[in-house]
C-alpha cells in the first residue's frame, strides 16, 4: 500500500515524514524502521495489515491506569520500529527487519477484521501497542477511523517519535496514549535508543495540546537514566509542561536483548523514583514490574486514601464514585475511571 505522509524528491528518492527521523530514502531502499520502501519514487507501507499480533489485553497492560480501569483492549501490532533500543523488550518482532535481512512476516488482516474481533471481545478500546503504532500508521489510521464510528476507543502505546502531522492526522481519532519517555538526556536518546529526546517532549506536549489523555512510563536503567538529578528533572517536565495530573508509570529494568550486562533495577531505586516524581507535584506515581507494591495503587491525592487497588494488571477493588474520591470528595483525574 502506498504510505501517506511522503515528499517525492528528484532522482526517485522520496522523504518520509511520518516520523522525526525523516528518513530520506533512496529507490530499493527502506527507512530506519524497515517497513517502509521506496519503490521507483513511491513510498510503500510493507506491513498494511500484516498483523503479528494481536490479543485482548488488560488496558493496565498498556500500562493506562487512568483510562477506562477494568476494561478490555484489543491489542495489535506488525513488525518494526523506528528506535534501536538495546533493552528493547519486545525485540524479536520490533527488530525483526533490521536484525533478520529486511524479514516482514504477519497475519493479513483488514482494519474490519479488527474492529470485528473487538466487538466480539467486548473491547472498550483497541491498543496500537507491542511494536511502535507509528510504523503501521496506514493500518492503525484506518482501523481507529473504523472504531471511531462503532463506539470504540483507541489507544497508542508509543516511543512518542511521530512526526506532528502524523499527530494532527491521527488525533481526531486518537483517544488516550501512552508515551514512553525512555530517559531525559539527548546522550541516553542517541546512544541506547538511536533517537533523539527533543522530538518526544514536543509529541507529548502536542498530544495534551490536541485532547489526547496521556500517560507516561519510564523504565529505569541502572546507571544509565536513573539518576536522583536527571528523574527530578524529568518529574518537573512531566509536572510543568503536561500538568500534575499526569499519571507517571516508572518500570524496573530486567536485562535483555543487547543490554545485559546491566543488573535489574534495585528497589529502592524505583521507590526512591517514585518520590521524587511526587515531591516534584504529580498526583500519581506508579511502579511498574513490582507486582503486589504499593506503587501500584491510586491513591486520592487529596486524602490519600486507597481507591483503586491493584495487583499486577488486576484491579481487586476500585470505590471512584462519579470520577471523585468518596472520602473526601476531590476529582480525581481521567476518563471513565468509575468502577465497572
Amino acid at each position: 500500500m502506498e504510505a501517506y505522509l511522503y515528499k517525492p524528491l528528484k532522482e526517485k528518492k522520496v522523504k518520509c515524514n511520518l516520523c522525526s527521523h525523516r528518513c530520506i530514502i533512496k529507490n530499493g531502499k527502506r527507512g530506519i524502521c524497515g517497513v517502509r520502501e521506496n519503490r521507483n519514487g513511491i513510498l510503500e507501507s510493507l506491513v498494511y495489515g500484516k498483523l503479528i499480533a494481536r490479543h485482548i489485553d488488560p488496558i493496565e497492560k498498556k500500562p493506562l491506569f487512568h483510562f477506562m480501569p477494568g476494561s478490555k483492549s484489543y491489542s495489535i501490532a506488525t513488525v518494526g520500529c523506528n528506535f534501536k533500543c538495546l533493552f528493547c523488550q519486545n525485540a524479536d518482532i520490533a527488530q525483526m527487519p533490521s536484525d533478520h535481512n529486511g524479514m516482514i512476516i504477519g497475519d493479513l488482516c483488514s482494519p474490519e477484521d479488527v474492529v470485528d474481533a473487538a466487538e466480539k471481545g467486548k473491547c472498550k478500546s483497541i491498543a496500537y501497542t507491542y511494536t511502535e503504532p507509528t510504523v503501521f500508521f496506514e493500518f492503525a489510521f484506518d482501523t481507529a477511523k473504523l472504531a471511531r464510528e462503532r463506539g470504540i476507543k483507541n489507544v497508542f502505546i508509543t516511543n512518542g517519535y511521530m512526526s506532528s502531522e502524523a499527530l494532527h492526522m491521527i488525533s481526531p481519532f486518537l483517544d488516550a496514549a501512552n508515551v514512553d519517555l525512555k530517559g531525559f538526556t539527548e546522550s541516553f536518546y542517541k546512544e541506547i535508543c538511536g533517537s533523539r529526546l527533543e522530538p518526544v517532549k514536543e509529541t507529548l506536549k502536542l498530544m495534551k495540546k490536541l485532547g489526547i489523555f496521556v500517560e507516561v512510563t519510564t523504565l529505569l536503567i541502572p546507571g544509565l537514566n536513573n539518576g536522583a538529578e536527571e528523574l527530578k528533572e524529568l518529574a518537573l517536565f512531566i509536572a510543568d509542561s503536561l500538568g500534575t495530573d499526569t499519571p507517571w508509570h516508572i518500570s524496573r529494568f530486567y536485562p535483555t536483548y543487547k543490554l545485559t550486562d546491566r543488573p535489574s533495577t534495585p528497589v529502592e531505586s524505583i521507590a526512591n523514583a517514585r518520590e521524587i516524581g511526587i515531591k516534584s507535584g504529580l498526583r500519581y506515581v506508579y511502579t511498574g514490574n513490582l507486582p503486589g507494591d504499593k506503587g501500584e495503587n491510586t491513591f486520592c491525592y487529596s486524602c490519600g486514601k486507597i481507591l483503586i487497588n491493584r495487583l499486577g494488571f488486576s484491579i481487586i477493588k476500585n470505590v471512584v464514585e462519579n470520577g471523585c474520591c468518596p472520602y473526601c470528595g476531590s476529582q480525581i483525574d481521567g476518563i471513565g475511571l468509575d468502577k465497572l
